[in-house]
């Protein structure tokens, strides 16, 4: 009785259940050309890899010397578990004792070593990532498709013997120095990308397109399907290169790479990717309109005849007028709204050129949108989790730089994050941050909030209900729940 009566009051309603969609995945039994090449997805990798054609050379400016950075006090706890991955580093043989006179910090998050300071000193790596675009331009025909996740790539290719000793690392337990690329190094992503390229040259554009350590096998029909998975297989065994079976899908009709799903009817954006927008509720009083205007209207020039379309809700401004919000209003914004999602203003990110973020938090959400010569390639912005409210601004700003490329300048209004990448202490959530953040050329920037307008509207817009429709649930490797919302696409 109480849900109904909320419902005649006009508060929105949605009706939830759980399906158990388990059964509907495909089973390894029904994929013969999987059972032929299960040594090629083992629960862990076996050792030392072969010396391969390429491997991780770390090039150093002229006349840099040896950096040693003095390890800091760990918590019980951190020195178990830290006790238990160098074990496992030794016995695989993937890291050894060091007497080198180099020693990064040991940044306590899984398989990461702080290289902040080395990283300055590296001549950067100018191999090509591939263009999305590009790789995309290949996609235009196939039904079937399936994508394979390399297992640790990183530790699948060995470092130069005579730049093993600038890896080293040290902590409570010793000195020591990897043999294989160790994560948090700034040219990792391009040099594995040298590797991949190498290994699947006779493959690349006819029915593989590969992204660092990111397989997407397409084909026409099931019959060619199965014969293109088997010599991409039988290449990684041949090379002794080794897959996530746990991580890879197979016999997919829609299959979603690099922030497009991808199908036999095309390639659509990624409903994530523009949700931030496309679903702003219509704003209940001036301070809600004011702040959709000001996004809107920084990206005035993409929209012809702003002023126009804008009027009934710039009217909403004005002094002394009372709010009321009419049908006018409601088509200007929804025709606004529209604008700001189409295509000429999303556009495709292209590798080489340097990225731009705005990042903005504030009390209750995160905002933030990722550029690129002054075009818009996504927006972002999400409400805080309870146990996020609590973290410093300093920390609300640091969430939003989870983004992998190229060179990425940021810009936000917190001053102090921008010197992030050289402070010292970092706490445990910063550590974390920083893994995901360090294979990256990060620039961050102080950039004044009553500048930052697009970002500081989608961080303080108000949301009054829950709007995640149709989500599905999936269970972790680590056993967490995690939720995906399953949005109606929209077609290029």
């Amino acid at each position: 009785m109480t849900t109904e009566r909320y419902m005649r009051k006009g508060y929105e309603s949605y009706l939830t259940f759980v399906l158990n969609t388990q059964e509907s995945k495909v089973k390894i039994e029904s994929m013969p050309v999987v059972c032929e090449h299960l040594d090629v997805f083992p629960e862990e990798l076996p050792g030392l890899p072969p010396t391969r054609e390429v491997e991780f050379c770390i090039e150093l400016v002229p006349g840099t010397t040896p950096i040693s950075i003095v390890s800091y006090r760990m918590a019980l706890m951190e020195l178990k578990e830290l006790k238990i991955q160098l074990q496992e580093l030794t016995d695989k043989g993937f890291a050894r004792l060091s007497y080198s006179p180099w020693a990064a910090l040991v940044l306590f998050v899984k398989k990461k070593m702080d290289y902040r300071q080395l990283n300055k000193v590296i001549v950067k790596n100018k191999y090509p990532l591939p263009r999305i675009d590009d790789l995309f331009d290949q996609l235009k025909g196939p039904t079937v498709f399936s994508k394979i996740d390399m297992r640790s790539g990183y530790y699948q290719m060995r470092v130069k013997e005579q730049d093993v000793s600038k890896t080293a690392f040290r902590m409570r337990y010793g000195h020591y120095e990897f043999l294989v690329m160790p994560f948090g190094f700034t040219n990792a992503p391009s040099i594995f990308m040298d590797l991949m390229n190498r290994i699947f040259q006779l493959y690349l554009d006819k029915f593989i397109v590969v992204f660092i350590d990111d397989i997407l096998i397409y084909s026409r029909d099931e019959n060619e399907h199965v014969e293109h998975l088997r010599m991409v297989l039988q290449t990684l065994r041949d090379k002794q290169l080794y897959a996530k079976f746990s991580k890879s899908e197979f016999w997919l009709k829609e299959v979603r790479f690099l922030g497009h799903i991808i199908s036999g009817d095309g390639i659509l954006v990624d409903p994530s990717k523009i949700s931030a927008i496309f679903e702003w509720k219509p704003p209940r009083n001036v301070s809600s309109v004011s702040s959709f205007l000001g996004l809107a209207g920084y990206y005035r020039w993409f929209v012809k005849g702003f002023s126009m379309i804008a009027t009934p809700m710039m009217r909403l401004l004005q002094k002394e007028v009372k709010f009321e919000w009419t049908e006018k209003c409601q088509h200007s914004f929804e025709k606004l709204k529209a604008l700001l999602t189409e295509t000429p203003i999303l556009v495709q990110p292209e590798l080489g050129k340097e990225f731009v973020i705005y990042s903005d938090a504030s009390l209750n959400e995160m905002g933030c949108v990722l550029m690129q010569e002054g075009k818009v390639i996504a927006y972002a912005s999400r409400q805080l989790k309870p146990h996020e409210k609590n973290y410093p601004t300093h920390d609300l700003e640091l969430a939003r730089h989870h983004f992998y490329g190229e060179k990425c300048r940021v810009f936000t209004d917190h001053k102090s994050l921008k010197y992030l990448m050289t402070q010292k202490e970092l706490n445990l959530r910063q550590r974390r941050w920083l893994e995901l953040i360090k294979d990256y050329e990060l620039v961050i920037e102080y950039h004044p909030g009553k500048a930052n307008v697009v970002v500081d509207a989608l961080s303080r817009k108000f949301l009054f209900t829950l709007r995640a429709m149709n989500t599905q649930l999936s269970k972790a490797d680590d056993g967490s729940i995690l939720a995906e919302l399953r949005a109606k696409p929209i077609f290029l």
